[in-house]
C-alpha cells in the first residue's frame, strides 16, 4: 500500500508540474498588446516635468518597445535554457522580429536623426546604445542578452534627457525629409525580405532577376536562371511570428514618426500615406484564432496565414516606397 501510494503521489506531482509548465508556456506565448504612444509620451514628459520636443516621441517609443521586449510576461525568452521557454519558438521568433526593427531604428538614429550633416559628430549616448542592441540574441550568461540590451536602453534614456536639456546643445534630433528617407529605405528592405520569405511558404518557382537592369552587372558565383523558393515546414511558424513581431515594432515607430516629422509630412501632403501604412500594419496584428499557423496551398481548402501576412506586408511596403518617392520630391 505504501509503495503504491508513493507511486501515485509521485505521478500526481509530475502531472501537476507538467500541467503548470504547459499553462505557463501558453501564458508566456501571448503577444504584448499595442502600446498607446501618445499616452506613453505624455507620461514620460510629465515624469520629467518637460515639454516633448522634436525627437522625444521617437526616442520614447524606441525605449518602450525595447523595454516591452524584456519585460513582457515571461521576460525575454530567446536565450532561456529551461522549461517552458526552451520548448517555445513562436515568441522567440516574434522577439527577433522586434529586435531587428529596434536595431534598424537605433542605427538610423545614431547615423542620421541625431546628426546635422555627414561631417558632424555622433551623439555619445547613441554611439553607446546602438551596438548594445546588436549583441547576440541567444546569449544567456556572461553577459546575457537582457543585460546588454538594458545597457542600450539606459543610454537611450540619457539621450532623451539631453534632448530636453536647454543647457546641453549636444543632444539633437533633426526631423528632416532626407533623414526620414534614410530610415524608410532600411524598412522597405526589411519588409521586402519578410514578404518573400512568407510567400515561399507554398513553394514556387521564380525567375532570377538578381542582375536585371544592368547588362554589365556581375555576381560572385553562378546561380540558376530559375529559382525554387520553399520555406521548410518546420520554419513556417517561425517566419510568420518573426514578421509579425517586426510589424508590431514598426507600427509603433511609424506612429512616433508621424508626430516628430509632422511638419515634414504636412509639407509633402504625406500624412495620409503614413496613416494608410499604419492601418495595414494594424491589420497584420489581428488575433489568430487558429491553434496553429496553417499552410494551405494558395487557393486550397485550408487558409495560409503566411500569405495573408505577406499581403499586408507587401501593401505596407508598396506604400512606404511611394512615401519615400514623395519625400524625395521638391
Amino acid at each position: 500500500m505504501t509503495a503504491n501510494f508513493s507511486v501515485k503521489t509521485i505521478s500526481s506531482v509530475f502531472v501537476a508540474i507538467f500541467i503548470a509548465i504547459y499553462f505557463l508556456g501558453v501564458y508566456w506565448s501571448f503577444e504584448p498588446n499595442e502600446l498607446d504612444i501618445k499616452m506613453e509620451v505624455t507620461q514620460a514628459a510629465k515624469k520629467l516635468n518637460v515639454a516633448p520636443v522634436v525627437g522625444f516621441t521617437t526616442t520614447t517609443t524606441l525605449i518602450r518597445v525595447s523595454e516591452t521586449l524584456l519585460n513582457k510576461p515571461g521576460g525575454y525568452l530567446s536565450n532561456d535554457a529551461l522549461p517552458p521557454s526552451v520548448f517555445l519558438d513562436n515568441i522567440p521568433a516574434w522577439e527577433y522580429g522586434v529586435l531587428e526593427m529596434v536595431r534598424d531604428m537605433s542605427l538610423v538614429m545614431r547615423r542620421e536623426f541625431s546628426r546635422s550633416q555627414s561631417q558632424s559628430l555622433e551623439n555619445e549616448h547613441l554611439k553607446a546604445a546602438q551596438p548594445q542592441f546588436n549583441f547576440d540574441s541567444s546569449s544567456w550568461a556572461m553577459p546575457s542578452s537582457e543585460g546588454e540590451y538594458q545597457q542600450g536602453i539606459d543610454a537611450l534614456y540619457l539621450y532623451r534627457d539631453s534632448l530636453t536639456n536647454v543647457n546641453n546643445q549636444s543632444g539633437q534630433f533633426y526631423a528632416r525629409a532626407d533623414n526620414l528617407r534614410d530610415w524608410l529605405q532600411e524598412v522597405t528592405k526589411r519588409l521586402g525580405s519578410y514578404s518573400q520569405r512568407l510567400s515561399a511558404s507554398v513553394g514556387r518557382e521564380q525567375v532570377n532577376v538578381d542582375l536585371a537592369g544592368d547588362n554589365a552587372a556581375q555576381q560572385s558565383t553562378y546561380s540558376s536562371s530559375n529559382l525554387e523558393l520553399k520555406t521548410s515546414w518546420w520554419q513556417i511558424d517561425n517566419e510568420f511570428y518573426e514578421a509579425r513581431g517586426a510589424c508590431w515594432a514598426l507600427l509603433h515607430f511609424l506612429k512616433a514618426v508621424e508626430i516628430d516629422f509632422n511638419d515634414v509630412l504636412a509639407k509633402k501632403n504625406a500624412k495620409v500615406s503614413v496613416q494608410q501604412i499604419i492601418r495595414e500594419l494594424e491589420a497584420s496584428q489581428e488575433s489568430i484564432w487558429s491553434p496553429m499557423i496553417l499552410n494551405g496551398d494558395g487557393f486550397g481548402l485550408l487558409a495560409n496565414h503566411s500569405l495573408v501576412m505577406a499581403n499586408y506586408i507587401s501593401r505596407a511596403n508598396a506604400a512606404l516606397i511611394d512615401l519615400n518617392d514623395l519625400l524625395s520630391q521638391g
